[in-house]
C-alpha cells in the first residue's frame, strides 16, 4: 500500500503527528488546517513544540486541495466533526474517511460515526483510536493503535496504508466497539484525574479505572460492541494510558478539578462527552455511577470531594 495518497484534516498536534506517521509509513501527505501559512513557511507549530514537518508533506490552504487523496484522516476535535465533515462532503467527491477523535457529539448526543455519516453522505467510515499521545507518535516512538470500519476489508486496507516502522496498526470490523472505547475512556480519565488532584493515593486511583472499566463494558454490551474489543487497544489500553497520566488532557482537567483549581482553558474532550455519555447511558438503563460523577463535577453541580463521598456511600455489591 505504499504510496497511498493520504489528506490529513486539521493541523493542531494530533494532526501534525498523524502526517508524519502516514508519511513514514511511506505515504504521500497533504496536510490541511484553518491557519497553516505559518507552518507552509517554517514546517513548525507551537502546538507540537520540537517537531519539523518533513518538506515531502505537503500543505493544503483549501479544502479542495484534497481533492486527489485517496482516503482523508479526520484529526479535528470532536465536537467539529459535523461541520468538518459537511464541509468535505461539499468540497470533495466520497472517499473513505477516517475519524480520529475520540468522544460523543454533545449537542446531539450522537456518536461521531452517525454524525459523520449524516454530515458526508456516501463516505465510507472509519475509526482510528487507541493508547496514543501526539507526541510519542510525532516522535516516532513505539505506538499501537486500531482502526476499524464496518467493512473489514476496508478496515485492513486502510491499516495496511497507515502501518508505519514504530506506528503498528490493528485492524477491526466491529466500529462500534472501538468508537465507544475512546470516548468514554476520556470521561474515566477526567474521574482517575480529579482522584490525583485530591491526592486520594494509588489504591483510590486503580478502583477507580477498574470500577471505571466495568461501566464502560456494561455501556459497549448496551451498544453492541464486542467485548474482545473493550478489551483491546481502544479499550483498556487507552484507559490505561489516559488514567494515569499528566500527559493526557483529560487527567490534566480533572487533576484541576480535584485541587481546586481552575481547569485549562481548552476543555478536554471528555469534559464535552461526559453529558452525552451518561444521557446515553440512561436512554438503555446502563447503571455508570462515576461517569454520572464526572458530568456533575464537570457542570458545577457536585464537588470532588462530594462526589468522592457519594460514590464511597453506594450500597455493598457483588463484583460482576
Amino acid at each position: 500500500m505504499s504510496g497511498m495518497r493520504i489528506g490529513v484534516v486539521g493541523a493542531g498536534a494530533w494532526g501534525l503527528a498523524l502526517a508524519l506517521a502516514a508519511h513514514r509509513a511511506r505515504a504521500r501527505v497533504r496536510l490541511w488546517g484553518r491557519d497553516v501559512g505559518e507552518l507552509a513557511a517554517t514546517r513548525r507549530s507551537a502546538r507540537l513544540p520540537g517537531v519539523e514537518l518533513p518538506r515531502e508533506i505537503e500543505i493544503a490552504t483549501e479544502l479542495a486541495d484534497l481533492g486527489d487523496c485517496d482516503t482523508l484522516l479526520i484529526a479535528t476535535p470532536a465536537q467539529a466533526t459535523r461541520e468538518i465533515c459537511g464541509m468535505l462532503a461539499a468540497a470533495l467527491a466520497p472517499r473513505p474517511m477516517i475519524l480520529c477523535a475520540k468522544g460523543i457529539d454533545l449537542a446531539s448526543g450522537r456518536f461521531l460515526s452517525e454524525v459523520a455519516a449524516e454530515a458526508a453522505p456516501g463516505f465510507p467510515l472509519a475509526m482510528l483510536s487507541g493508547p496514543s499521545f501526539a507526541a510519542d507518535v510525532a516522535a516516532g516512538l513505539p505506538t499501537a493503535v486500531t482502526l476499524a470500519a464496518r467493512d473489514g476489508d476496508l478496515a485492513a486496507k486502510l491499516a495496511d496504508a497507515l502501518q508505519g516502522p514504530n506506528f503498528r496498526v490493528y485492524d477491526s470490523d466491529d466500529l462500534s466497539g472501538v468508537e465507544i472505547g475512546g470516548a468514554a475512556k476520556n470521561v474515566l480519565a477526567i474521574a482517575c484525574g480529579a482522584a490525583a488532584g485530591m491526592g486520594l493515593g494509588a489504591s483510590a486511583s486503580a478502583a477507580l479505572a477498574a470500577r471505571g472499566f466495568a461501566e464502560l463494558q456494561r455501556f459497549g454490551a448496551a451498544y453492541g460492541a464486542r467485548p474482545a474489543t473493550l478489551m483491546g487497544l481502544s479499550g483498556l489500553g487507552d484507559l490505561m494510558l489516559t488514567c494515569a497520566s499528566p500527559q493526557s488532557r483529560n487527567f490534566a482537567f480533572g487533576d484541576a478539578l480535584g485541587r481546586g483549581a481552575a481547569p485549562p482553558a481548552k476543555l478536554a474532550e471528555g469534559a464535552f462527552t461526559a453529558p452525552a455519555l451518561v444521557a446515553l447511558a440512561r436512554a438503555r438503563g446502563v447503571d455508570m455511577p462515576i461517569a454520572e460523577a464526572v458530568a456533575a463535577l464537570v457542570a458545577g453541580e457536585t464537588t470532588a470531594a462530594q462526589a468522592v463521598e457519594n460514590l464511597l456511600a453506594r450500597p455493598r455489591k457483588r463484583e460482576a
